[in-house]
């Protein structure tokens, strides 16, 4: 139990010489909206917001934070993070619907709880992987972010590094797609692994027909192949008429609709974003649902450094044998903040045995990206 004294939000934007390219949109920049809440006895606890889009997104909520959360935090009592979540819920309920900001709101809240985690673990001097029951203090990761542009250089670079797995974004026209996945599979062994992530390009026929195009490839997911909010019967068609895993669950925002597609056995793989919806309230039972259903585990996060080390935590703590994802783009947001975490092993993450989070953002190294604040 704590008492909060402030909720700030930081904004920061790092800008690319290559663009991050997915089938609905173009990121220019990389940005990231930190949470810092303090408590009256100078604890402070991180979390991260989900931003990438729209463009102009992290601004935004950092605000929703400034004016929205921080009023109903600062000063309030807390007895512990699953219950703040649910207050929090609650109380912006009617804003949410009158809005329309359903998204924005909960990855706020999302943010908020990974800080308040962080924050009641440094005081309980716990791991938030121990904590909640992990066991092992190194995950495997994949090489995320591959653009469709020159993938080969890119792939070949990270197995240098020691990564074995690889997720390649396609959507881009089956030629382009179908000459992407054969170069890449080119230069990779048999024993390394081939993902790919259609960011929701595809309708229900062009996945099936192009889905089948695939399936000689051997992949080992096919992710978001047609929108995350396709009715149920359309995903069942889907995996009835394709033979490659199917994937998904970073557009998935409730209890339920986990629940219903666990229920179905639809897919091989889901992957909750744990700063864009549920925060470790929600993620940490729903990963440990998911992994007791025989389903791997794999979180999906493609953003700065504290998102990336609470997946890394939230992996560890759901004892699933699943991949953390880790953008292969160049991003100090990221590399600046986890400190040796993708340095110790390669091809693993490795946690601290640190209180909470593990790390301490030093925000001198990024302040030269600080846009608002």
């Amino acid at each position: 139990m704590t008492k909060i004294d402030t909720v700030k939000a930081f904004v920061f934007r790092y800008p690319l010489l290559k663009p991050v390219i997915t089938s609905f949109g173009i990121m220019n920049d990389r940005p990231m909206v930190l949470v810092c809440i303090s408590d009256k006895d100078g604890q402070k606890g991180w979390g991260e917001v989900w931003c990438n889009f729209p463009l102009i997104g992290a601004e935004h909520r950092a605000r929703l934070i400034d004016n929205v959360f921080s009023k109903l935090l600062e000063n309030k009592l807390i007895e512990n993070p699953e219950k703040t979540f649910d207050d929090l819920t609650e109380s912006t309920n009617v804003l949410s619907i009158q809005s329309g900001e359903n998204g924005p709101i909960s990855q706020c809240i999302a943010g908020i709880d990974i800080a308040l985690h962080d924050l009641l673990a440094k005081k309980e001097n716990v791991p938030i992987w121990k904590k909640f029951g992990g066991k092992n203090n190194k995950v495997p990761i994949y090489a995320s972010g591959i653009n469709p542009t020159d993938p080969v250089s890119v792939v070949q670079k990270e197995l240098n590094k020691g990564i074995t797995a690889f997720k390649l974004k396609i959507g881009f026209g089956l030629d382009k797609d179908l000459k992407n996945i054969e170069a890449v599979k080119n230069i990779i062994s048999k024993n390394n692994l081939l993902m790919v992530d259609v960011n929701q390009a595809w309708n229900l026929s062009q996945a099936i027909d192009q889905g089948k195009m695939l399936e000689n490839f051997d992949l080992n997911w096919l992710e978001e192949a047609i929108p995350a909010n396709s009715p149920l019967e359309n995903w069942k068609k889907l995996k009835a008429n394709i033979k490659i895993p199917l994937a998904a669950g970073e557009n998935f925002f409730s209890d339920e609709t986990f629940n219903g597609f666990m229920n179905m056995n639809l897919f091989s793989i889901l992957q909750p974003d744990l700063a864009k919806w549920g925060g470790f309230t929600k993620c940490i039972s729903l990963s440990k649902r998911i992994v007791s259903t025989g389903i791997n585990f794999c979180p999906h996060f493609l953003g700065g450094g504290i998102g990336l080390i609470a997946s890394a935590q939230l992996l560890s703590a759901s004892s699933s044998k699943g991949l953390l994802e880790v953008d292969c783009n160049p991003n100090p947001l990221r590399s600046d903040l986890v400190g040796n975490m993708l340095n110790l092993n390669p091809g693993f993450a490795t946690l601290s045995d640190k209180p909470g989070l593990g790390y301490e953002p030093d925000l001198n190294k990024i302040n030269k990206y600080l846009v608002a604040h």
